[in-house]
């Protein structure tokens, strides 16, 4: 026996509607016109996934190093093993929406276990891609408690069956996010593996709802939404609370449902600040672009210095499509110009927005805080 969706009530089946509708206007705004801001916002969607889901495991890099990831680039500092995990995840993110609409996809046993050899590639040590092969418990980092005990290794091939079989058969008629936070919940309380659970876990419950043909796929992950430091704590504690410190299936999982929705609904609308935020930007930068006589495509490097990140001549090469020696040309005029800033020496080198373009972005930054719907507790 494995975890069973709860009873939804009239309340939860409105802000599953409220997200629905929030995701169908992303996706609209999105793609009812072309926008050339689309891929930054790609970018910037899935190296936050990225690096919150490796975030709440301590696995910790910059920004800038997770979107170097999500473009298979180098990293601006060392490779450790922070970095390594990222990369592996990203690999295992770029599956799970590769497989978005693949009409012969099938979950399965070796779809689980080879997503997780993806994730774990680098310590072998771990046992990627199988399932543990004894006791497992969830230790309190703060205060070296056990808060939790996973069931007996002998019973985690029949519960992962379960689990498995319950992704197979999901009633077309049930809500995917529902589902998908079964998935997260039934995974993280079975702890099949030996380390990478909770990485899993998230991954899976994206697969779940990308799965399901839901509006924004691609922007759809609460996986940034959990790795904000303001968040893990809450996300531990409800866990912690439907857990009950053992594996027991027969608890009440509505708080987990009701954090979940709240995670979705505030994602949701933060994706549709964003975009409002990003066309903004992109059409003032486009002005200022214009105004200085400046080629179209260094608006590249403007927009991706004016949300934060560094720019390096072999990112700006790949986004505008250009040599070497034109991207340099293109950049040191920029600097020129006062709108970036050059940093470091030779092959080191990168550079930041200038205080003209931070200038811009904060105009138009929305900061107003979006309240959970739904009580956890």
């Amino acid at each position: 026996m494995i975890f069973k969706a709860p009873q939804i009530s009239a309340k939860e089946l409105d802000v599953i509607q409220e997200i629905d509708s929030l995701k169908k206007r992303l996706s609209y705004l999105l793609h009812s016109s072309p926008q050339r801001w689309y891929g930054l916002l790609s970018r910037m969607t899935l190296s936050r996934a990225i690096r919150g889901s490796n975030t709440i495991e301590g696995l910790n890099i910059t920004k800038d190093d997770a979107a170097a990831v999500v473009e298979g680039e180098e990293p601006f500092d060392e490779k450790t093993e922070a970095w390594t995990a990222n990369e592996c995840y990203r690999r295992a993110m770029t599956y799970v929406l590769q497989v978005a609409n693949d009409p012969y996809f099938k979950y399965s046993e070796a779809m689980v276990k080879s997503l997780h050899f993806m994730m774990l590639e680098y310590a072998l040590d771990k046992m990627p891609g199988q399932w543990r092969p004894g006791y497992i418990s969830v230790v309190n980092d703060e205060t070296r408690e056990i808060v939790y005990v996973g069931p007996d290794a002998e019973q985690v091939p029949i519960l992962m069956g379960e689990l498995i079989d319950s992704l197979v058969n999901m009633d077309k008629d049930s809500r995917s996010i529902v589902n998908a936070a079964m998935a997260h919940l039934n995974l993280t309380m079975i702890h099949p593996f030996k380390d990478g659970n909770g990485r899993m876990a998230r991954c899976l419950q994206t697969l779940v709802i990308v799965r399901d043909g839901t509006s924004a796929a691609q922007f759809c992950s609460i996986e940034e939404f959990l790795g904000n430091s303001r968040n893990v704590r809450a996300y531990y504690d409800v866990l912690a609370l439907v857990g009950g410190g053992k594996w027991q299936p027969d608890r009440d999982a509505l708080p987990w449902i009701r954090f979940c929705l709240n995670a979705h609904f505030i994602q949701a609308k933060t994706m549709l600040r964003r975009t409002d935020e990003m066309g903004k930007v992109w059409t003032e930068l486009e002005e200022e672009v214009a105004r200085k006589g400046l080629p179209k495509r260094t608006i590249f490097a403007l927009s991706d210095g004016a949300f934060g990140y560094r720019i390096r001549n072999i990112r700006y090469r790949k986004v505008a499509d250009v040599e070497d020696q034109t991207a340099s040309r293109d950049l040191k005029r920029l600097v020129d110009l006062g709108l970036l800033v050059p940093q470091g020496e030779a092959r080191g080198r990168f550079y930041v927005a200038s205080d003209y373009i931070k200038n811009i972005r904060e105009k138009h930054r929305e900061k107003q805080e979006i309240e959970p719907p739904l009580k956890t507790s």
